[in-house]
């Protein structure tokens, strides 16, 4: 049995679809701008960086405007804003995304523009919230971090080791991280455990200045 095709009705159904297809290619992206930007940065190119995370914001705040933003805008505006680091636009408009989602993204992303403002006990809940949310996501080693951040500016050093510990199980590469770590042991009073940290700093960057002076600090007691 053969249906008849009308292509009066086809035709229009036709160009409506490439007109979609033509909008959702063409349509600007806030995240991809957001990459872009942060891929820049990493090359030390801050100055084109900066260019693509002013489109993002533009893009972001157009889509505000006109009522059609959903929990990726705020996501993207919010981890722009931290890169430019505006850190009071990050917890304001991460504040209005939550309530239109909760999304650990923009938790996790709060709780570091609460540790730059020196709000600590407010950095500590976002990335507290987080971890234990998603204990392995994405961003779990950098929150652990943070909260081991946290606890070394308020002298709780043994909260700050098991927090460091814990992200570097996760992420162990990078000898910041080890530092930290050695700082709060030997903060603590924990020589031997500090000295191992600041080796391992030192393997991982063997002309980490502040790592040699720790070890030759605390000798080889």
């Amino acid at each position: 049995m053969r249906f008849a095709i009308n292509s009066r009705k086809v035709l229009p159904l036709a160009l409506l679809l490439i007109g979609v297809l033509s909008f959702s290619q063409t349509r600007p992206d806030a995240m991809s701008n957001f990459r872009t930007g942060r891929d820049l940065e990493a090359q030390g190119r801050s100055g084109e960086a900066e260019n693509y995370y002013r489109e993002a914001v533009r893009i972001c705040f157009n889509e505000i405007n006109e009522k059609t933003a959903t929990i990726e805008t705020y996501v993207a505006l919010t981890a722009t804003l931290m890169r430019q680091q505006k850190y009071a636009d990050v917890i304001t408009w991460g504040e209005q995304g939550l309530k239109t989602r909760n999304d650990y993204r923009i938790v996790e992303t709060m709780g570091e523009a609460h540790f730059y403002l020196g709000n600590y006990p407010a950095s500590l809940r976002f990335m507290q919230r987080y971890v234990d949310a998603l204990p392995e996501g994405d961003r779990s080693a950098v929150a652990y971090f943070f909260i081991g951040e946290t606890y070394r500016m308020q002298k709780k050093f043994r909260h700050a080791d098991i927090a460091y510990t814990t992200a570097l199980k996760l992420q162990p590469t990078l000898a910041l991280w080890w530092y930290q770590l050695g700082r709060v042991r030997e903060a603590a009073g924990e020589t031997v455990p500090a000295r191992t940290a600041y080796e391992q700093a030192l393997k991982i960057n063997p002309n980490y200045a502040q790592a040699t002076e720790a070890l030759a600090r605390i000798g080889q007691g």
